[in-house]
């Protein structure tokens, strides 16, 4: 009965430590296997065996893009300016051997090389340079980084400055700047809102001259028109009356003629003619010297005339 608990126990010790050599890696992971001490291999994602109490598993390292904050690290522009400025890196685990073997803590490392590449960069460079110049910065900080960590396995994908401090007189007056700044640009605004104000009221202004100028032209027009209209009315209206008078006696001496009148009565019809023309007018009028003997001739025989009825009267 001892001899089969016995087995029964050293059955399960075996099952565990067979378990135990059982290794599953998953996915982005990766496993620094070493024997008797030394450097094996690296395991992959999948399942893998080692041999008991000879193999060990070393480092279990994570090949995901890593992301580290670190802490503001005081720097020194190129006049004289002490600021501190604190960074983001972005790394990743390229060789899992290297970074088991390259350096005793990599993070440590990474994070006092940049500590000394930013001073580098920042030494040559002046403090108006130093905040508007970001991005180059970071490229520099980046390709410098990249460098420098790849004998550890680790790649350098970005490098971010995330605060830049000045010290608090320098704030102070890169303050009183943007403010003045900011004034200079309000008055600049102000001025060229009255400037496009001043021009609209004047194309405002023009336009409504020209527009009154337009009316008026086209006014006078108008008026010119209609008189000349009126004119044209008026003037047909006599040239048609004159017509209907002309006619009017030119079918008169027509009648006269077809009832037989001599040369005297149609003489005597043509003076009539010219006094009713010259009724009411300061004209004159020229009578040809055969109507004005007619006209004596006529004077003659009325007073003859009357000579014979007072007569006979008598």
């Amino acid at each position: 009965m001892g001899a089969f608990i016995s087995f029964v126990i050293l059955a399960i010790i075996v099952l565990l430590v067979l378990a135990s050599c059982i290794r599953i890696v998953p996915q982005a992971q990766a496993l620094v296997v070493e024997r008797l001490g030394a450097y094996l291999e690296t395991w992959s994602v999948g399942i893998h065996f080692k041999v008991p109490f000879i193999d060990r598993v070393a480092k279990r390292v994570l090949l995901k893009e890593q992301v580290v904050d670190f802490a503001p690290q005081p720097v020194i522009t190129k006049d004289n300016v002490t600021m501190k400025i604190d960074t983001v890196v972005f790394f990743q685990i390229t060789d899992p051997k290297l970074f088991a073997y390259g350096v005793e803590n990599p993070i440590m490392a990474i994070e006092n090389l940049t500590a000394t590449t930013l001073r580098n960069i920042i030494g040559d460079l002046e403090l108006d340079q130093t905040l508007t110049s970001r991005e180059t910065i970071n490229t520099k900080m980046r390709a410098a980084l990249d460098i420098a960590t790849d004998p550890w396995g680790i790649k350098v994908n970005r490098v971010e400055l995330k605060n830049i401090i000045p010290p608090a007189a320098i704030q102070d007056a890169m303050e009183k700047q943007m403010k003045a700044e900011r004034e200079r640009r309000e008055v600049i605004l102000r001025a060229e809102g009255e400037k496009k104000s001043a021009i609209l009221v004047a194309e405002g202004q023009k336009e409504s001259v020209i527009l009154e100028a337009e009316a008026e032209k086209a006014s006078a027009i108008l008026r010119a028109e209609a008189e000349k209209e009126k004119r044209i009315r008026e003037a047909e209206g006599e040239a048609e009356a004159i017509l209907k008078v002309q006619k009017a006696n030119a079918d008169g001496i027509r009648y006269i003629r077809e009832a037989g009148a001599d040369n005297a009565v149609l003489q005597i019809k043509s003076l009539e003619a010219f006094a009713k023309a010259a009724d009411g007018k300061a004209t004159k009028i020229i009578i040809p010297s055969e109507i004005q003997g007619i006209a004596g001739l006529v004077k003659s025989l009325a007073e003859v005339g009357m000579k014979d009825d007072s007569n006979g009267n008598a």
